[in-house]
């Protein structure tokens, strides 16, 4: 799962239970590293005019071997822990041709490193499923773009399916194999069934399109703007919806929302603006479409530095992505770089009691994008890049958690 910034640290930490001073802290293990440039084994992620500006670079990590889409280099790699590349998917007209790796390779060839060509546009969100198929968001040319007419969204993306080697197998739209054009796609996930929920936003609200290992539709939830779930017995307030992400290991989706208070003016009595009340992770079994439970999200007690002084407040954590067995990632910057939450949202008490809390830091020069994939299992992988390099990293936090796999 991907997907939110975050910063991490050289230094180790620890994980422990949670509290509001002092929490979990995880050791970072780092992988390898890439340049930046246009080469097969470099990330474009800067313009070509040498400008700042980061195209959409997401990655996912499955088992052991991470995958990164460059959406300025509108190519699709895939690498090893120890950073050997071993196949790359390109668009042919914006990259040099490959002087590494093996092209125009026969069905029957033997190879250890190849590359394929395909017209990437602007490769961004992916996910990976255990035959190590690969599904990744893509953008159509401008003039396949079109408009839906009820929802008023702009329909211009498709998820492009790969196999284990990066061979093109077919595309998915919103009707399932050659479908219509999605919405903005704001994340994919794959299931331990290999099937494929694909999230996105739309102005009037959500749609979640849910997907058998063979590209055919199985489930559309769509959720309205003015639909958003507020517990009946709560006093009037406004609701943010913050994220949807989709469990590993079942068909169920977590709507994380927030909700605000207004705030007065007590000289005027009149409205002044709006604060934080509460936020709550919503479970929805996508068969039935129907809400199962909740569980509230705790406030993150913090402090920092305002023109001097301390200052403390209670601010909202934002999700960051879930694993199996209920378990649920949040995270909110601080000074030292993210606070972590780990709750169990299928907590039968509804409160989160399995809870795990702590920081996870990073240098400074590593903030020009941090994009994060979160396993099934609990392992957080991030793209750390500073201005001249990108680092591949993770955290073991299924270590902590007691969910390793053999």
């Amino acid at each position: 799962m991907k997907f939110l910034p975050i910063v991490l640290a050289l230094l180790p930490v620890f994980f422990s239970a949670c509290s509001r001073d002092q929490g979990v802290s995880i050791a970072r293990e780092d992988h390898f590293t890439l340049d930046i440039g246009r080469l097969e084994d470099q990330l474009a992620l800067y313009n070509l005019e040498g400008d700042r500006g980061i195209s959409r670079s997401n990655i996912a990590m499955r088992d052991g071997l991470f995958y990164i889409s460059d959406g300025n280099g509108q190519k699709i790699l895939q690498y090893t822990s120890y950073g050997d590349l071993l196949f790359m998917i390109y668009n042919e007209e914006t990259n040099p041709e490959p002087l590494t790796l093996r092209t125009n390779i026969e069905d029957s060839a033997v190879v250890t490193r190849w590359a394929f060509s395909y017209p990437l546009r602007e490769p961004g969100h992916l996910a990976v499923d255990s035959r190590k198929h690969i599904y990744a968001e893509d953008r159509l040319p401008d003039d396949r773009y079109s408009i839906d007419g009820e929802s008023k969204a702009l329909l211009d993306s498709i998820v492009l399916h790969f196999d284990q080697d990066g061979r093109f197998v077919e595309y998915l739209g919103r009707e399932g194999i050659g479908g219509s054009p999605f919405p903005r796609i704001s994340g994919i996930y794959t299931s331990l069934r290999d099937e494929i929920a694909v999230v996105c936003r739309l102005p009037t609200g959500w749609n979640i399109y849910w997907f058998d290992a063979a590209g055919t539709l199985l489930y559309l939830v769509q959720l309205k703007n003015s639909a958003v779930p507020v517990p009946p017995d709560w006093p009037k307030v406004s609701s943010s919806l913050d994220a949807i992400m989709a469990a590993p290991d079942s068909r169920t989706l977590y709507f994380k929302v927030d909700y605000y208070r207004d705030t007065f003016d007590e000289s005027t009595n009149t409205r002044s603006g709006n604060e934080p009340d509460s936020s709550i992770i919503w479970i929805m079994d996508v068969e039935t479409g129907s809400y199962t439970g909740r569980v509230e999200v705790p406030f993150l007690e913090y402090t920092f530095n305002e023109n001097g002084r301390r200052v403390s407040a209670q601010v909202l954590y934002s999700m960051l992505g879930a694993i199996r067995e209920g378990r649920v990632f949040l995270s909110f910057p601080v000074e030292s770089g993210y606070s972590i939450l780990i709750l169990n949202a299928d907590s039968s008490a509804g409160s989160g009691g399995d809870r795990h809390q702590g920081t996870i830091r990073v240098d400074k020069d590593e903030l020009q994008l941090n994009t994060f994939d979160l396993s099934a299992d609990g392992i957080l992988s991030a793209l750390l890049v500073s201005n001249y390099e990108a680092k591949l990293v993770w955290w073991r936090t299924d270590k902590i958690l007691g969910i390793i796999t053999p």
